[in-house]
């Protein structure tokens, strides 16, 4: 083993694929510094509301890792972390982190009472905006550190300042400053995931200017009991419930103009997210616009998908999306390619299948050396560069091949502060 301060291996990014490396990297005797930028670890995962291949709620497999974690003293956990600079060459490299303020000292004294009486909101990130949360909150109910937050927003409102005098806690300090670590690591794994293409751009999809149009990371949430309509499918232009819903399959994928490539996992999202609207809404009618559908080794799940005559599956892209402003109801025109005929339909809501990008499309990794794709995937090879891309980074992939792919970069990291 070489020096200490080169046996330690940094994990960024705290969703199942950062959470499970760090784990199996610790567990085989080895120090870890795991960071996530959110005030929680859990990523994606943590906002859907089922995930293959068993189709578990993510308390499940979440819940499981935390525990690890928790039990595991060679993990070092920061989160509201961010990465500024990364140097050096592998088996010794340095890395910067900045840590931002949570404005709350984890001394557990009267949360609850300073949240309660807290009347200040600000947009709930965690379920992508589309409700409301107290300005002092929890991320969400399975959060990991289990302490509140801040929204740095609205610190210096004096609502807020009011609701922490009132709750007589000394668990806040709203004068918290970011500071900055510098840690010495072997290697770097780059788990920091993905983000949903934005379909704004494409107007004829109708995402910018009607409510009722969503995304499918949106329908997610929607789809969750901790989300913004506590589970059940109601239509954020009224709220009334949902009895018709469209899935608009490559939205924004396998197009030049936007993302040239698919994502492999937006197909089977919809078709889960349709079962779940079967499930939750009786009677409920679902049509699923599709260029391709894209379902795997998941054949058995797609003949439950075929079998149930309320989901049709239409081959056909959408042309254009708009509202009947008399019924409020959003209208799909869509060319069937089957029968040859252009179809108009009205639907209670349509959910773009929208997909994956790469976090470091925007937000690359702040070292010299690494290198890229047209689409911000990396491409540069972790042998040279000591940094390890894992999951969507690298291409997208589904959550079963994500935690696959941790175990196998787990033992490379290892074979690098090892000096293989």
């Amino acid at each position: 083993m070489t020096d200490e301060k080169h046996s330690t291996v940094m994990v960024v990014g705290g969703g199942i694929g950062g959470v499970t490396t760090a784990i199996e990297i610790s567990e085989m005797g080895y120090e870890v510094i795991l960071v996530e930028k959110s005030p929680s670890l859990g990523g994606r995962v943590s906002r859907m509301v089922k995930y293959f291949p068993k189709l578990c709620p993510p308390y499940c497999g979440l819940e499981m890792n935390y525990r690890r974690l928790r039990e595991n003293k060679n993990v070092r956990v920061f989160t509201l972390a961010d990465v500024l600079s990364i140097s050096g060459e592998p088996g010794s490299m340095d890395v910067k982190v900045k840590l931002n303020p949570r404005y709350v000292v984890p001394t557990h004294d009267k949360y609850e009472a300073a949240i309660e009486a807290c009347k200040v909101e600000v947009p709930n990130e965690f379920n992508y905006g589309m409700d409301k949360t107290k300005a002092i909150h929890y991320y969400h109910d399975l959060a990991y550190p289990m302490v509140p937050v801040v929204d740095p927003a609205a610190k210096d409102d004096p609502g807020v300042k009011e609701a922490i005098e009132a709750s007589g806690s000394s668990s806040f300090d709203l004068n918290m400053e970011a500071k900055e670590m510098d840690f010495k690591v072997g290697a770097v794994v780059w788990a920091a995931g993905w983000k949903p293409f934005d379909p704004t751009p494409i107007g004829y999809l109708g995402y910018e200017n009607f409510q009722d149009v969503i995304q499918n990371v949106e329908m997610e949430r929607i789809c969750s009991v901790n989300g913004p309509t506590n589970g059940k499918i109601l239509r954020p232009s009224d709220g009334k419930e949902v009895k018709k819903v469209a899935f608009l399959q490559c939205s924004g994928s396998r197009d030049v103009n936007y993302l040239g490539y698919c994502s492999g996992v937006c197909c089977l999202a919809s078709l889960k997210q349709a079962k779940h609207v079967r499930e939750m809404v009786e009677d409920a009618e679902v049509t699923i616009y599709y260029i391709d559908i894209r379902s795997g080794r998941y054949e058995d799940f797609m003949d439950k998908i075929r079998a149930d005559e309320k989901i049709h599956l239409v081959k056909g892209k959408a042309g254009n999306v708009t509202r009947n402003d008399e019924t409020g109801q959003i209208v799909v025109h869509v060319e069937d390619i089957a029968s040859g005929k252009t179809l108009k339909e009205e639907f209670d809501m349509v959910v773009l299948a929208t997909g994956v990008v790469p976090s470091t499309k925007d937000d690359a990794i702040p070292m010299e050396g690494i290198e890229y794709d047209e689409y911000g995937f990396v491409t540069s090879d972790p042998e040279k560069t000591g940094v390890f891309p894992l999951g969507c980074v690298k291409k997208p992939v589904d959550v079963s091949s994500t935690v696959q792919e941790a175990t196998g970069v787990a033992i490379k990291a290892i074979h690098t502060i090892l000096g293989g």
